[in-house]
């Protein structure tokens, strides 16, 4: 992990303008912000610079708007949430550099915090545009950037800035670094690793790079069709690539090279209708019924995972074990987040968890907040476990 400074580094900031990189790409409805938790993520950084008396100058972008103004994709909406959140007045630029820019941060004092229009409407952010990343740097004395789940992109917000500016990590960046280092970085050993969700072929990267890092891999979702397919047992009419057998195969001959276990399901839940409160039973794996789609893992095979469970020092999760949307086929999921869960709390598991499924999952099964660490980076927090370099984090390294 790079050696990065954080807000621990900055001192008398008091009237410095600091330039900011959150994430507010949050869901809106009807005009207004449905869920405030990425704002809720980023408030501690903002709260902390503010109180200092630093000039809070915030960049983020929403939706996509490919370069170009676009009223339906400005983040004025998302200034009255923010504000509301931090219980703090929250004033609004018209754009993110030149003069509606330079003019709003000229009115600031000391503790201000303003958020300036959406870096997309500049084809130059998604371009990293030397010259725009310049303009941007313009606004700002300090560059700390408290978006992870943007990290895994080069734009100028989020990896130009930090070589034209002094760069520090946010609390959150630094939070979500530090959790990652104990999940796959340095973790406690042994160390298991659960992925689920529909697709072997957008893990395909993911369940490579594990297989190498950790001592044990649950396989559970639709994705386990296809290791199960590939191994010669008949799934029925259940999600499955079949296209994708030989690439399962591989994955299942470098685990076994590197020693790392690989844990499929030994019982189905079954159905013949995907829908809630459809008639299902439990059968051995190698006894589904022609007609039937599996849609959760069984109680045998949650046993086997709780378990591992019970072996780990450290649980790194992404995807659901089962269609957890659609009540019964969430009992898997629940079951062994649940013992997940307890076992964080007893102080016996490091438990990092990610990706957009696999939280709303953990709140599902009502066990979120006891995991010692939930990512809501989504992409970002998929590419590092992937194994791959993030941009924006490297950025930050004090080498770079």
């Amino acid at each position: 992990m790079p050696d990065f400074k954080t807000l621990d580094d900055l001192n008398d900031i008091a009237g410095k303008r600091v330039l900011v990189r959150v994430d507010l790409n949050v869901p809106v409805k009807d005009g207004k912000v449905s869920d405030t938790t990425r704002i809720e993520r980023v408030m501690p950084t903002i709260t902390e610079l503010s109180g200092k008396g630093a000039k809070v100058i915030l960049m983020a972008h929403f939706g996509r708007p490919k370069g170009k103004a676009d009223p339906a994709a400005s983040l004025e909406p998302i200034a009255y949430a923010v504000e509301s959140v931090l219980d703090h007045r929250v004033h609004f630029a018209k754009d993110c550099i030149g003069a509606p820019a330079a003019e709003a941060i000229a009115e600031m004092a000391n503790g201000d915090i303003l958020l300036l229009e959406n870096t997309r409407f500049h084809a130059g952010e998604e371009q990293n545009d030397a010259e725009f990343a310049r303009a941007l740097a313009e606004n700002g004395d300090l560059y700390v950037n408290d978006a992870f789940s943007a990290a895994h992109r080069a734009h100028a917000s989020t990896e130009g800035l930090a070589h034209l500016l002094p760069a520090y990590a946010g609390r959150t960046m630094q939070a979500e670094l530090e959790a990652l280092e104990k999940g796959l970085g340095q973790p406690a050993r042994p160390v298991l690793a659960i992925v689920g969700g529909a697709k072997v072929s957008t893990k395909i990267d993911l369940l490579m790079n594990l297989v190498k890092k950790v001592d044990a891999l649950v396989i559970g979702g639709g994705m386990a069709n296809t290791f199960l397919a590939a191994r010669g047992t008949e799934v029925g009419k259940s999600l499955c690539e079949h296209d994708l057998a030989k690439t399962a195969k591989q994955i299942m001959i470098e685990a076994a090279e590197a020693g790392c276990a690989l844990i499929l399901p030994v019982d189905a839940v079954v159905a013949r209708e995907f829908k809630a409160g459809a008639e299902s039973e439990v059968v051995a794996i190698d006894n589904v019924p022609a007609d039937a789609m599996i849609l959760d893992v069984g109680p045998k095979s949650v046993e086997k995972v709780n378990e591992w469970l019970d072996r780990a020092d450290t649980v790194v999760w992404n995807g659901p074990l089962g269609a957890f949307e659609i009540e019964p086929f969430d009992a898997a999921t629940v079951a062994a987040a649940k013992h997940a869960a307890h076992r964080t709390g007893e102080g016996l598991l490091v438990s990092v968890a990610g990706g957009g499924d696999t939280v709303a999952a953990l709140n599902h099964a009502g066990v979120a907040d006891a995991f010692s660490y939930v990512s809501t980076a989504g992409g970002a927090f998929l590419e590092w476990m992937e194994g791959k370099a993030l941009p924006g984090v490297v950025a930050l390294s004090k080498s770079a």
